[in-house]
């Protein structure tokens, strides 16, 4: 089974990838999200050249095989071009035996418990809790993330008093018994994350995301050992030396890898690995509509340490208008748990008519032999 090409479909926003073999395989997967026009340039210069021709079984081989020939070029770009490759496998791979990826892992669940997470910040207190409300009583949700504090905020709100005002109007809205979650992007040196973090207490949420900028560790290792709440953190990483002391220093309670930062599914398993050896929970990070949340689901689905729940980004098509008819069929979710198919591979197509708009290359076995 070897790889005979690999077809990148591409705008600003978003990429499909499509590898085929000659034994007739067909296998869909993604680049990361944004920029994916310049990944697809990576995905056909810096990948494709050292895998067509090569067989297609060991994924974890065709992943180090392309890292080491490309060592001088290691960072986001290497990785959010190697999970088009990797993902795609891993649907051939499903296809092949006839399960879902989630199944291949060893998973017989036919669902994965999610929490709605919101992406805005420009939202008022009222608005935010008035729309996590109506998710709540529509489709059962029973969790809810939402944002705080200013992106890469240097201790600032996204307005005076917006954080404190939020946190108590989505609680006195939704009541005690749903699980609030937050996300602070980077917003605060460790004494304002933890000034912040005691106010979140009071209120009962459970679950503190990036609350320092990711390339301070150990200010976030000192938030975490001073709250009782869990601290979180690492969706921005993909190095594995980070990876490795994040967990062995104890930076986070909870590990919150992106697979297609990651470079697809199986390093992704690799730190799930590290983590469960130090006995830490997965949350992975999957904050839009893309193939990032179904690959997440599977993986989720299957982990020894699954975190409690996955995040399922709650926008409409006013926030991410990208999203439209990306493929088929879309998620479904029913009280607070998204759907699994137990279709072969991702159990998707992509859509006909947004593949044909879009931009189109290949790269061929027979360009490097």
């Amino acid at each position: 089974m070897k790889i005979i090409s690999i077809e990148t479909f591409t705008n600003e926003y978003m990429g499909f990838v499509r590898v085929r073999t000659d034994e007739g395989d067909e296998g869909w997967g993604q680049t990361c999200t944004y920029n994916a026009d310049i990944t697809a340039q990576v995905v056909h210069k810096q990948v494709a050249p050292h895998v067509l021709g090569w067989s297609a079984d060991n994924i974890a081989d065709l992943n180090r095989e392309v890292m080491e020939r490309e060592h001088k070029f290691p960072g986001t770009y290497q990785m959010r071009a190697l999970s088009g490759l990797d993902t795609a496998l891993w649907d051939i791979h499903g296809k092949r035996a006839g399960k879902s990826v989630a199944a291949l892992l060893g998973s017989s669940k036919d669902r994965v418990p999610v929490y709605a997470s919101s992406m805005q910040r420009n939202i008022t207190p009222e608005a935010e809790a008035e729309r996590l409300l109506a998710l709540k009583e529509q489709h059962g949700y029973h969790s809810f993330k939402f944002r705080i504090g200013r992106e890469c905020g240097h201790d600032l709100d996204q307005w005076p008093g917006r954080t404190e005002a939020i946190v108590a109007e989505v609680r006195n809205r939704l009541g005690d018994e749903v699980n609030l979650l937050v996300d602070a992007n980077s917003a605060y040196t460790a004494p304002k994350a933890i000034e912040v973090g005691r106010m979140l207490q009071d209120f009962g949420v459970s679950h503190f995301e990036e609350p320092c900028p990711y390339w301070q560790p150990d200010w976030t290792r000192q938030v975490k050992e001073a709250l009782g709440i869990d601290v979180s953190g690492g969706e921005q990483d993909n190095d594995m030396r980070i990876w490795r002391h994040m967990i062995d220093t104890g930076v986070v309670d909870i590990v919150q890898p992106d697979v297609c930062y990651m470079g697809g599914v199986t390093r992704t398993l690799e730190v799930a690995k590290m983590a469960a050896e130090a006995n830490l929970p997965v949350t992975l990070h999957c904050a839009n509509l893309s193939l990032v949340t179904l690959f997440s689901a599977h993986l989720m689905a299957a982990l020894p340490n699954a975190g409690k729940y996955l995040e399922y980004a709650i926008e409409g098509l006013d926030y991410y208008p990208w999203q439209d008819r990306l493929f088929s069929p879309g998620f479904t979710i029913e009280t607070g748990n998204l759907l699994l198919s137990d279709a072969p591979g991702w159990g998707i197509t992509p859509d006909e008519e947004w593949l044909r708009l879009n931009d189109y290359r290949v790269s061929y076995m027979g360009d490097r032999f």
